[in-house]
């Protein structure tokens, strides 16, 4: 029988699930890497308590304009990036709010409920799929959209540039046989 302190042996991903879990401001410097070289990105709501950590390079990076995207960032339109759901650790307080989004597949909502941003969205018919608005990484190198989606909801002023943004009307042309296109 030991008795006295000591320490247990921690794996790497316990380690790891640790670190996203210490509360730290990351508003300076939203990305870090893992010793294996994997880029790591901190999302945080406005005060801050409210934090997604995710790995990775994100699976789709968008701009959508629908008049529901525009209520939710406040904005002519919201850009988001979408990661696996395995690759986001969400941490802090948070509150829900659902809707039917004009899918008609329910959209749920992780916000704050100190300072109300939204920080991650799940939508039913996009499957182990979560998204993070770009601004909550406040991170001006950020990765452009590829997509432009909602098009007919566009503000006439807003342009969307790039050469290799696929712009639509139609939100499903992220969406084919199941799976998120390359992008």
């Amino acid at each position: 029988m030991h008795h006295g302190h000591y320490r247990t042996r921690r794996t790497y991903l316990e380690e790891s699930a640790m670190a996203f879990e210490r509360p730290r401001r990351t508003f300076l410097n939203p990305i870090c890497f893992d010793i294996f070289g994997r880029m790591k990105r901190t999302a945080t709501c406005r005060c801050g308590q409210l934090r997604a950590a995710c790995e990775g390079e994100p699976v789709r990076v968008s701009v959508c304009h629908c008049l529901e995207c525009q209520k939710r960032s406040g904005s002519a339109f919201a850009t988001q990036a979408r990661w696996n759901e395995a690759d986001v650790v969400i941490s802090g307080n948070f509150k829900v709010w659902e809707r039917i989004a004009d899918s008609g597949h329910k959209a749920t909502y992780q916000f704050c409920p100190d300072c109300g941003s939204t920080l991650a969205y799940v939508i039913e018919g996009w499957p182990g799929v979560i998204a993070i608005p770009v601004g909550a990484f406040a991170d001006t190198s950020f990765p452009p959209p590829r997509f432009s989606v909602y098009e007919h909801r566009k503000h006439a002023w807003v342009e969307i540039l790039g050469d290799n943004v696929e712009h639509s009307s139609d939100p499903s042309i992220a969406f084919s046989q199941g799976r998120l296109k390359n992008g």
